[in-house]
């Protein structure tokens, strides 16, 4: 054997470098010898060269990390050391024929696997996580997703300590041996990615249901989870049984195999992963009940049992052909849980849920250094492509292809994807075309979308010309430079829109051009050019413009309407996310007026808007929860993103005073609610009317302890002290976080205190702690790191404290001192050495250094550059550091 280490590190991988592999695997027979200090696993891969490679090598390239060689054999002849050659990541073996068995033996050590990437231990318990790129940390492989096989896996482990033996697939075999060890054989019979791959072996308690599918099959359910935990299982099984309904009745896809499995892990970097067969789970989205979760909990949870269910199709039986076509599985299948919970729910709160979503964090990162297009063109570490914008701007993209072609149209679309791709690793360009050939509409233009970077700004001004009762639709679309991409062509968006008249109703829009005899009240315009003229004719009176309606595109909105229009639509507009918006544009431009005038004290909102508050709240026929997103303000992040430069300080300020204003003018309304609501529902009554009228409730006593009454505090530490459920508890402890008062520290230690062996439930103390904007928060974080619960090797417990600070305590990380900063990069440099993947995703709030004044920028440019000269730096913090600092990468 050759050792190469390989000195020049990472490589950049291009997409437009991208060749099929030479080699194919077509069975994979995976053997592994679970013991402590050492796990040996033996692989026999039967492969073939590939048919579509025009490279005549006879060499075999394969990845591996971390693994001991033990032995190599290929075709029934031992390989000596001298026949391969391993070159950092790289294990090359040459001579290979065209059909060949290769067996390898490497020895692994899952105990010290802190990067819990491969296979590792959590609690006790043996797990895997192979995607992006963690299967080469089990065996030497083609760890390339267009690579799809055949699996059988064989686990062997102490009967006593591992009694749970789990892969992908059926379980074929099982028995004693010797010793008081036990194994299992299991067989997955659908070719698939080595990311798919999965194996558990553990002390695990099961819960087991079944569902039958819409051909009469009998599938059988179960869930893994620690002994203890099964009480906490019901609304997963509850949810994985309504998607697994759900995906029939919308998709026709039904599921094809006979067991399925979720395993509930402590330790994960990610929510939840969709292997084959057996779902892997982070445990915060598994265990619930009313006392230890939130109804945003169970609703977070419900939407990724979904969203890891329908991968089935969306991502395994049809998958990537490489990692830059990742938004292909990612997008569509977030597009489909959105949809699914638009089902089951209410369709408007979770579309102001999503818009939410894009402009806190995808907006941001669309704005900043590492911006990146859908369908990247290059990256140094696949982790971090995990992004909000492969998967929630790319589920955008795909709602854009639905609302252009049709309900009808897109079902017969995926219909047919799934004719030509089924068992293939693709491409987006092969999505794209399903649509387009199924539709006859053409799509060229709208390939746009998955090639250039940043967020389009749609400019629109809308004139009324009264003497000839039409109205013009000036529309431009500005699309701001991004690294690597300076200058851009005009993109498709689709523009839904109304006009609404003085009475607040749609009024027929006749589109000048437009032949067909109906004139609907609103109509989806296609925007295709930098600058184009809408004109719609018999427009007897003023109207406003309702824009966006159901937030047809990810776009900034920029338009000509003045506060009294805002605040027009906010009391009348037919679309909830166009009313919502509204109210959000308003808003947005009172706070940072205010924040600019070096305010935040007085007049922040006017009487009309003040008014418009009150009317919503008396409102009966305004659903609860439609209520609550209608009265939360823009977040200091979404506010900032509206500054330049942004003064954190300022815009915590006057965003403060807002919500004292709100619920000064309204105390009386708030209380009247509060107790109306108080009582209206069952404890356990997860209904969507049950967990809108908490959240409304959550809201009034928000408003009601930011007015300043100590009688409203008063009223929050009483709900804290008797709370029944997790939801109230909460609510209680949100209003009074950012109040410096004895009932917030009694709340805060009794929750604490009757919390701290509840790990889960303990993280919402951890993270309510590094959230408040309280004076000194930040040296009790540092504290919190001393806490005897906090663990650095737990990624939810990370995300809990050090990530909260960072994204969730705008007002402490961005101190005129640097000190948030400062703090942030110690981490960030602690956390690398740990895990890496968890570290790379700390290093975002760093790199928007453009939004604020010279000095924060100067110290931000200092702490990345300060993470950049550490020895030994991982790819992922390097790629998004040097990122940061505007270098290549």
């Amino acid at each position: 054997m050759t050792r190469v280490e390989n000195a020049a590190g990472p490589q950049v991988k291009r997409l437009s470098d991208y060749a099929p592999p030479i080699f194919l695997i077509d069975t994979v027979a995976l053997d592994f010898d679970l013991r402590d200090g050492e796990t040996k696993v033996s692989s026999t891969l039967v492969g073939r060269r590939n048919p579509a490679s025009k490279d005549p090598s006879d060499v075999l390239e394969l990845d591996g990390q971390e693994l001991r060689v033990l032995s190599i054999v290929l075709n029934g002849d031992v390989v000596s050391e001298a026949d391969y050659r391993i070159d950092g990541d790289k294990l090359y073996l040459s001579g290979v024929p065209d059909s060949f068995s290769l067996e390898i033996t490497t020895a692994i050590e899952p105990e010290k696997n802190t990067a819990l990437e491969g296979l590792y231990m959590s609690e006790g318990m043996y797990c895997t996580q192979c995607e992006a790129e963690g299967f080469r940390r089990i065996t030497y492989f083609p760890d390339r997703p267009d690579v799809m096989a055949v699996y059988t896996t064989r686990l062997e482990a102490d009967a006593a300590r591992f009694p749970v033996l789990l892969s992908n697939g059926n379980l074929v075999e099982a028995g004693s041996l010797d010793g008081g060890r036990h194994f299992a054989v299991w067989n997955d019979p659908f070719p698939k990615p080595s990311y798919l791959f999965a194996a558990v072996a553990g002390d695990l308690a099961c819960v087991s249901d079944s569902f039958r599918t819409m051909s009469g099959r009998d599938v059988e359910l179960r869930i893994y989870v620690e002994h203890g935990n099964e009480r906490l299982t019901g609304h997963t099984m509850d949810s994985l049984k309504r998607s697994m309904k759900w995906d029939e009745e919308r998709f026709g896809l039904e599921y094809d195999l006979d067991l399925f499995m979720i395993v509930a892990v402590s330790h994960f970097n990610m929510g939840a992963m969709e292997n084959k067969g057996l779902n892997i789970f982070n445990s915060k989205f598994v265990l619930a009940d009313p006392e230890t979760a939130t109804d945003a909990d169970y609703e977070r949870l419900e939407g990724i049992v979904a969203h890891e269910y329908f991968h089935n199709w969306t991502g395994n039986r049809v998958t990537c052909r490489d990692w830059f076509q990742l938004s292909l599985k990612e997008g569509l299948t977030v597009f489909r849980d959105q949809e699914f919970t638009s089902d089951t729910h209410s369709r408007g709160v979770k579309r102001v849920a999503d818009a939410r979503l894009l402009r806190t964090v995808q907006f941001p990162e669309d704005a900043g250094p590492t911006a990146h297009p859908v369908r990247p063109e290059s990256y140094l570490e696949i982790n971090n492509f995990y992004t909000v914008t492969i998967y929630e701007k790319g589920a955008e993209v795909i709602r854009m292809i639905h609302e252009l072609l049709g309900s009808d149209a897109f079902r017969k679309g995926m219909d047919l994807y799934f004719e030509r791709h089924d068992g293939e690793a693709v491409r987006c360009e092969d999505f794209v075309a399903a649509m387009e050939d199924a539709s006859g509409v053409d799509l060229g233009q709208f390939r746009l979308w998955y090639s250039q970077s940043g967020t389009p700004e749609l400019e629109v001004d809308l004139e009324h010309d009264v003497a000839t009762r039409t109205a013009r639709l000036k529309v431009r679309q500005i699309l701001p430079p991004t690294p690597g991409q300076p200058n851009k062509k005009p993109m498709l968006i689709p523009l839904s829109m109304a006009l609404l008249g003085g009475d607040g109703r749609a009024l027929p829009l006749e589109l000048r051009g437009d032949n067909s005899a109906a004139a609907p009240a609103a109509r989806v315009l296609s925007v295709s050019a930098e600058e184009q003229e809408f004109v719609f004719e018999n427009v007897a009176e003023r109207s406003v413009p309702s824009l966006l309606r159901g937030f047809s595109a990810p776009v900034r909105l920029r338009t000509s309407r003045n506060a009294a229009e805002d605040c027009f639509l906010f009391r009348h507009d037919d679309d909830p996310f166009a009313r919502w918006d509204a109210g959000q544009s308003y808003l947005t431009r009172a706070i940072i007026a205010a924040a600019q005038s070096g305010g935040g004290g007085e007049a922040v909102l006017d009487d009309d808007f003040l008014d418009a508050v009150g009317e919503i709240l008396n409102d009966p026929a305004i659903e609860p929860a439609f209520a609550a997103e209608l009265l939360t303000l823009p977040g200091e992040t979404v506010l900032a993103d509206a500054m330049l430069p942004a003064d954190p300080d300022a815009i915590h300020a006057a965003r403060d005073a807002a919500r004292r204003e709100i619920g000064l003018r309204h105390t009386a309304l708030f209380r009247t609610i509060y107790d109306r609501l108080s009582g209206a529902y069952a404890p356990d009554d997860m209904s969507t009317e049950a967990m809108g009228r908490r959240a409304l409730k959550a809201v009034a006593l928000g408003y009601l302890v930011a007015s300043g009454e100590s009688a409203a505090r008063t009223l929050a530490a009483e709900q804290a002290a008797g709370a029944t459920t997790m939801t109230e508890s909460m609510a209680a402890l949100q209003a009074l976080n950012n109040v410096e008062c004895p009932e917030r520290e009694a709340a805060m230690a009794a929750f604490h205190d009757r919390w701290t062996g509840t790990p889960l439930v303990l993280d919402k103390w951890f993270t309510l702690s590094a959230t408040s904007a309280l004076p000194g928060t930040l040296e009790i974080v540092k504290e919190l790191l001393e806490h005897p619960k906090f663990d650095l090797g737990t990624p939810n417990r990370v995300r809990a404290v050090i990530g909260a600070f960072a994204t969730g305590n705008p007002v402490h990380f961005h101190a005129a001192d640097g000190s948030g900063y400062s703090f942030l990069a110690d981490q960030i440099v602690r956390l690398d050495a740990l895990n890496p993947q968890i570290a790379a995703r700390l290093v975002a709030p760093l790199t928007r250094w453009k939004r604020y004044d010279e000095a924060r920028q100067r110290m931000m440019r200092e702490c990345l550059a300060r993470i950049r000269r550490h020895p030994g730096l991982s790819p992922d913090v390097t790629e998004l550091v040097a990122k940061g600092l505007g270098e290549e990468g």
